[in-house]
């Protein structure tokens, strides 16, 4: 007898939507069969019209725990990330004191980790100066890949690489087959705002800074063969250069994010809307959009970059960088997608297949006969208004507050439970 079995007449698998019942067992998926079919189980769950989706994949979070958990934290962040449907996350380097750009720093992020997460949860490394030789033993240890950038990280202990240290680092990490993930920014092209408003920050960091550091990692890609990945692409006027990079069969992906895609800087009238790369306006929304259809952008992953309400305080050239949005990805990507005639199955393309495949999280991405039984019940036509006092990450911090979304996450199941008892994860080898 399986343990438990969940029929939906709308299950998004690998091949399409269909109705279909999913059985479980030990955690894992056993058996996909027509709907209303199934074996025994001790459980069943039958959804109706409600949406099984797998659950998501963002490898683009920081949690900022240990050292700066004032501004999220494990036990915060994951409960954030399952009631979005979020099943398994990977954190970013940077923003946690010490950053993960060692072992030592990996097992401090890892013991803070331990127990305390709701769902999956792995780590990037870092590629800072100074750490070459750090690489190899954290690859060895099960980091899912290595973060660089090109222009200041806005914090002092992540610095970025120089030219020359990004192309060493890019030879270290090809040499053991891993993955470099890089914020794309030319700091030659940034400058300090010139006032406090939007359009002041938005003119601080124009498309040509991003286009010129994604041609520079699409070169040293095509040198060195190591597997490079942009991260929250925002510029359109990048894509032309990645559409290139595919067809020449370049091993170079790119993600963009919910507030590329969702928000414009027309509307950007608060500083929870500020980030970096900033968000642009209409028409490079569209053209984003575009890329996504076409296969240009693989992945849309959340950035979860939160701080405390006091860092987001002042104007736009004061204000820290980031938007908190694990708990909301899925229904602010699902509104503004199908809007534009997409339908669940791509979102789930771009939000779980595509980003499990990009960092090899083993288990995950997809309905499938031996994958994780990580699975979300999502309502897609239900709507409901962002209440930043319902959020779960630590700080209700919100660009979308007031915001009328459509879809609802009613349920997410990590190994056939409900989540809550998460575990920390290993990149599996290639």
């Amino acid at each position: 007898m399986d343990d438990l079995l969940i029929r939906s007449r709308r299950a998004v698998l690998p091949d399409g939507e269909r109705p279909a019942a999913v059985s479980v067992r030990d955690g894992r998926i056993t058996a996909i069969s027509p709907y209303p079919a199934g074996g025994p189980a001790a459980d069943a769950v039958d959804l109706g019209d409600v949406a099984l989706l797998p659950g998501l994949v963002d490898t683009h979070v920081h949690v900022n725990e240990p050292g700066r958990t004032e501004w999220e934290g494990f036990a915060t962040a994951t409960r954030a990330a399952a009631a979005g449907g979020v099943t398994a996350l990977i954190d970013m380097p940077l923003n946690a004191l010490p950053p993960t750009v060692d072992p030592p720093a990996l097992a401090a992020k890892r013991a803070a980790a331990e127990g305390a997460c709701a769902v999956d949860v792995g780590f990037w490394g870092g590629a800072v100066p100074g750490n070459l030789a750090a690489l190899r033993p954290l690859h060895d240890l099960g980091v899912f890949g290595f973060k660089c950038f090109t222009s200041d990280s806005g914090v002092p202990e992540f610095p970025p690489l120089s030219a020359a240290e990004m192309r060493a680092a890019f030879e270290e990490i090809a040499g053991f087959g891993g993955l470099v993930i890089v914020h794309a920014e030319e700091p030659a092209e940034l400058s300090p705002p010139a006032g406090g408003g939007y359009a002041e920050f938005l003119a601080s960091r124009p498309p040509s800074a991003e286009r010129l550091a994604v041609e520079r990692v699409v070169r040293l890609a095509e040198e060195t063969g190591v597997r490079a990945h942009i991260l929250h692409l925002s510029a359109a006027d990048c894509l032309d250069v990645l559409a290139k990079a595919r067809s020449d069969g370049l091993p170079v992906t790119a993600e963009t994010c919910p507030h590329y895609l969702a928000l414009s800087a027309e509307e950007a009238a608060v500083t929870a809307f500020k980030c970096c790369p900033p968000i642009r306006g209409t028409a490079n929304r569209e053209l984003l959009w575009q890329a996504l259809a076409d296969g240009v952008i693989s992945c849309v992953v959340t950035d979860h970059s939160p701080c405390t309400p006091e860092l987001k305080r002042g104007d736009f050239a004061t204000a820290w960088g980031g938007i908190s949005s694990l708990q909301l990805g899925l229904p602010v990507v699902w509104t503004a997608a199908r809007e534009r005639g997409h339908g669940l199955h791509a979102v789930v393309r771009w939000m779980s297949e595509a980003p499990a495949a990009l960092a090899a999280v083993p288990g995950k991405g997809g309905i499938a006969v031996g994958n994780d039984a990580d699975l979300v019940a999502f309502a897609p036509d239900e709507t409901f208004t962002v209440d930043p006092a319902a959020l779960h990450h630590r700080h209700p911090v919100t660009p979308y507050a007031g915001r009328t979304l459509t879809g609802a996450v009613q349920a997410t199941w990590l190994r056939g439970e409900p989540a809550g008892r998460g575990r920390l994860l290993h990149r599996e080898p290639r």
